[in-house]
């Protein structure tokens, strides 16, 4: 997954944080719809923007754009896009831009003709790495900053940041997914055992992480399962196949720490069934 895309999926599971990392109050999310917009006659789509919710043209549209690769043409895209959009559209709307970086060295230095917009203060340029002076209790800017915290940290961080979320959220598992998806965009060697450790059953039940390996694991026992097939019977292989699949999860998760009722719960089995596998595995 694109760094945008975590970014975009924040922004629509909770928009506040876009508000607060532009140091406005997070109840400004409250006006505002999170969208993907589009020119269909001209095959033209932006993808970040917040599109006010009521009639009043002083409330400003935003065009969010994440930036981490250097492009020398970023910001005659970035502005021509803008007014490409307002010109094709009935919004008589203001406008703001925010453009977020990882740090200053990625942002073009071709800016001469794009000073006065720059300058207007209709643009906020976001360094992520200089976020220290953002409000240092945010569960959203900390979510943000493990985006660019470094490898040998980001495990330390994310743990700490999993058990606030825990602790200040009642509904936790969007948050936790792409604290998720962030680990495994950050540090793609981090073993699967690494990663389960930091998830309680429940939550990890939740995530997309979760559900990819209860799949490959199905997988895997459909394969089995087909080959066996041919010499015992399709049906019959194919059952197999699924059961197996679910019984190759069973020694990771009991190497977890896991109850066998618990894992017995999570993958639909019989506790009996999980109990006869450290045996035959």
């Amino acid at each position: 997954m694109k760094t945008d895309s975590i970014f975009y999926d924040l922004f629509q599971s909770y928009p506040s944080i876009f508000f607060e990392l532009i140091n406005l109050s997070p109840g400004e999310a409250e006006n505002y719809r999170f969208d993907s917009v589009e020119i269909k006659q001209l095959a033209f789509r932006i993808d970040g923007v917040f599109l006010p919710n009521i009639t009043d043209p002083s409330i400003p549209i935003y065009f969010c754009e994440v930036q981490f690769q250097d492009d020398q043409n970023f910001y005659g895209r970035f502005f021509a896009e803008i007014f490409l959009y307002l010109s094709k559209t009935a919004f008589n709307n203001d406008w703001r831009g925010v453009v977020i970086y990882p740090h200053r060295r990625v942002e073009s230095d071709k800016i001469l003709r794009y000073q006065d917009l720059l300058t207007s203060g209709r643009v906020t340029r976001i360094y992520l790495d200089e976020l220290d002076d953002i409000n240092q209790d945010s569960l959203g800017i900390a979510t943000i900053k493990l985006i660019i915290a470094k490898e040998n940290q980001a495990v330390a961080t994310a743990k700490q940041l999993i058990e606030r979320v825990r602790t200040e959220f009642t509904q936790p598992q969007n948050l936790l997914q792409l604290i998720e998806t962030i680990l495994i965009y950050k540090l793609p060697r981090l073993s699967r055992r690494e990663i389960e450790a930091m998830f309680s059953l429940d939550e990890l039940k939740q995530t997309r992480y979760f559900q990819d390996v209860r799949e490959e694991g199905k997988l895997e026992g459909k394969l089995e399962g087909k080959l066996e097939g041919k010499l015992e019977g399709k049906l019959e292989g194919k059952l197999e196949g699924k059961l197996e699949g679910k019984l190759e999860s069973v020694p990771r998760l009991l190497a977890l720490g896991l109850t066998v009722e618990q894992i017995a719960q999570a993958l639909d089995l019989t506790v009996e069934k999980v109990r006869e596998i450290p045996e035959t595995h």
